[in-house]
C-alpha cells in the first residue's frame, strides 16, 4: 500500500498537516505543493479548526526541491517554469495569509523551500537537530518564492549573508537572528509545542485573525497619520463586536469566555 506524500490528523480544534515523505526528506515536487496548498486552504475554512500545525515525518522537515522535479526544471521552458513557480509563491502565500494560527514543528533539515515553510509559519519551534540552508546559490538558483517570507522572518542584513554564502545554520543560530522562535530538545519538542498551543487556544479566534491582519497592516511601515486612524477604526470595530463584549465580560465576571479552548 503506497503511503500518501502528506497526512491530515485532528485532534480537536487543532489540525497537524505532516510531510510525509521521509525517504526523500520530505521533499517538494509539484503533487506535493499542490496537495499541500489545499491542505491549507481546507483548513482555513474549515470552523472546527482553530490551530494548524506543520511537521514531517521521518529525519527532516523538509529538504526542499526534489531532485527529479528540479531536473525537469531544468530542461522546462521559462513558460513552464513559471508555471511551476506561481504554484510555489502560492503555496508560501497562502500559508502566511492563512488567517488561523500556524505552528512549524521543526526538526532536522529544512533546505531551500523547507526554509520558506518554517518562516511563512507564524510560530516556529525547532528541536536541537534543526537545520538550515538558503543553498539555491549553489545550484545557480536564487531563494526568490521564499524570499519575502525569510526576509521577513531574519530582516534583510541577515538575508544578506545567507542567501549569498547558503551555509548552514544550526538551531541557536537560527532562534537568534529570527528565523526560529525557541530551540528545545528533541524530546521536548512536541511538549512545548502542545503548550504554546494551549496558549493560543486561550484566546479569542476573531482577535486573533485580526491581529493578524493588524501586523500585516503595520509591520515595515511609516508611524502616519494614517496608519494611527487605521489602527484606531480596528480597535474600535473589535471592541464592538460579540467577542471582545464576552471576553471583557468573562474577564469581569472571573471566568473563562465561552470561545476559550484552554483546558
Amino acid at each position: 500500500m503506497i503511503e500518501p506524500s502528506l497526512q491530515i490528523e485532528h485532534a480537536g480544534a487543532i489540525a497537524h498537516i505532516w510531510l510525509n515523505r521521509p525517504d526523500v526528506h520530505n521533499a517538494f515536487d509539484a503533487a506535493l505543493i499542490a496537495e499541500l496548498t489545499a491542505a491549507f486552504q481546507q483548513l482555513s475554512e474549515d470552523g472546527s479548526v482553530r490551530v494548524i500545525v506543520l511537521g514531517g515525518r521521518g529525519k527532516s522537515f523538509s529538504a526542499g526541491a526534489q531532485i527529479q522535479w528540479m531536473k525537469a526544471q531544468g530542461s522546462a521552458t521559462k513558460e513552464e517554469n513559471l508555471v511551476d513557480a506561481r504554484c510555489l509563491a502560492e503555496l508560501f502565500r497562502t500559508i502566511a495569509d492563512c488567517p488561523k494560527p500556524t505552528f512549524a514543528r521543526v526538526h532536522g533539515a529544512a533546505i531551500g523551500g523547507g526554509v520558506g515553510l518554517v518562516a511563512a509559519c507564524d510560530i516556529a519551534i525547532g528541536s536541537t537537530t534543526a537545520t538550515f540552508s538558503t543553498s539555491e546559490v549553489r545550484l545557480g538558483l536564487i531563494p526568490a518564492t521564499i524570499a519575502p517570507y525569510v526576509v521577513r522572518a531574519i530582516g534583510e542584513r541577515q538575508a544578506q549573508r545567507y542567501f549569498l554564502t547558503a551555509e548552514r545554520l544550526y538551531a541557536h543560530t537560527a532562534e537568534r537572528i529570527g528565523l526560529l522562535h525557541e530551540v528545545v530538545a528533541e524530546d521536548q519538542l512536541d511538549a512545548r509545542v502542545a503548550m504554546l498551543i494551549e496558549a493560543v487556544l486561550a484566546g479569542g479566534p476573531l482577535a486573533q485573525r485580526v491581529a493578524k491582519e493588524l501586523i500585516r497592516a503595520v509591520g515595515g511601515k511609516p508611524i502616519t497619520a494614517t496608519l494611527l486612524e487605521d489602527t484606531a477604526r480596528l480597535i474600535a470595530e473589535q471592541r464592538a463586536g460579540n467577542e471582545a463584549k464576552e471576553g471583557l465580560a468573562a474577564f469581569l465576571e472571573k471566568r473563562t469566555p465561552s470561545w476559550s479552548l484552554k483546558q
